[in-house]
């Protein structure tokens, strides 16, 4: 069956809870699936995907639908970074370029802030956000304290660089 998702129907199949974030099945639509059993499992990004009808949702896509009664136009972001945290307060309807300005902490970023890095040939501090340069500064915390000047002015929302845990 290839059959296209609306709300009524995901509502027909799945119970949303906004204050967890989790979808549990209402229907049995396959011989795996238990009435009551939590929908999805994560995907190779760390987000949670559903599986209906041979077609991938990702989780928070379907709570938009769940909730608004349309897909978002473009982009979902999880507000506080963490991909697998569902609850509608923590999800907005952004666009791409919007998106990128809540970006997590890079697990590979050495400075510990988002946009600063070390110029070994001048040996400073330097700020480069979105391919400007911003500056070379002898002290990290200089650079650090310009490079969030740059990102308040440019609009980026206030989780934008933050290291994301288990709990937020």
């Amino acid at each position: 069956m290839d059959e296209q998702i609306n709300q009524e129907r995901l509502k027909e199949l799945l119970h949303y809870d906004p204050e967890t974030g989790v979808f549990k099945w209402k229907i049995a639509i396959s011989y795996r699936i238990r009435v009551g059993d939590v929908a999805g499992c994560f995907d190779d990004d760390g987000y949670i995907k559903i599986v209906m009808f041979n077609k991938a949702y990702r989780a928070h896509r379907l709570v938009w639908l769940y909730v608004h009664g349309k897909f978002p136009e473009d982009c979902m972001d999880h507000i506080n970074g963490i991909k697998d945290d569902n609850r509608i307060i923590n999800l907005r309807a952004v666009t791409h370029a919007e998106n990128n300005k809540n970006l997590p902490l890079r697990k590979d970023n050495t400075s510990g802030y988002i946009g600063v890095g070390w110029d070994t040939g001048k040996n400073k501090w330097r700020v480069s956000i979105s391919n400007v340069h911003y500056g070379r500064f002898k002290s990290k915390s200089d650079a650090i304290a310009r490079a969030k000047e740059v990102y308040k002015k440019l609009g980026y929302h206030k989780n934008h660089g933050k290291r994301i845990t288990a709990n937020g």
